[in-house]
């Protein structure tokens, strides 16, 4: 019923975030050998961790289905009053795009630091199941349980971005 932001976990790539039924979210060291146990383990969470991602910005980063975390300190929570069915981070922009079973029926768009709400967009009739962006990062297509697809063009691709892919398609 939230998601909420953690700050603060080394910046190394080879880590893969993990979450479960256990209520926790999971860090683990994938270039060590021993997979047994998590590198970090964050037991914060009030229901299941369902829905992960990472900041493209800061590689230390990681928003998940109940709080945006790093080393294990809960920097945001907000309580939506739904489920989070997916998370996606603007890769533009410090912002982060979640959607909702149930209740709400919509995308939102929250500013990090602050976590304040920059927009809501509706669009479904019934509950999201799931979000994906396009190659290039601007437009996102949400998907419903009414077999509907939304597309919106949601972040603002940088001048340099956009004319490096028009000069592509002119190709």
């Amino acid at each position: 019923r939230r998601f909420a932001v953690f700050p603060g976990v080394p910046i190394l790539s080879h880590l893969l975030a993990s979450g479960g039924n256990d209520n926790k979210l999971c860090l683990w060291d994938i270039a060590t050998s021993s997979m047994s146990s998590p590198r970090f383990s964050v037991i914060k969470h009030q229901a299941a961790v369902k829905e992960l991602a990472w900041l493209p910005q800061e590689r230390n980063l990681v928003a998940t289905g109940s709080g945006i975390f790093q080393t294990g300190a809960l920097l945001n929570s907000i309580n939506i009053g739904s489920q989070v069915s997916s998370l996606q981070w603007n890769p533009f922009e410090k912002e982060l795009l979640s959607s909702y079973y149930f209740a709400c029926n919509q995308l939102c768009l929250w500013k990090y630091t602050t976590m304040a709400k920059v927009k809501e967009l509706g669009g479904h009739t019934v509950q999201v199941l799931h979000m994906a962006s396009s190659p290039d990062g601007g437009t996102v297509v949400s998907a419903a349980e009414g077999k509907t697809l939304c597309f919106c063009n949601m972040f603002d691709t940088p001048p340099k971005l956009s004319s490096i892919k028009r000069s592509l398609l002119d190709a």
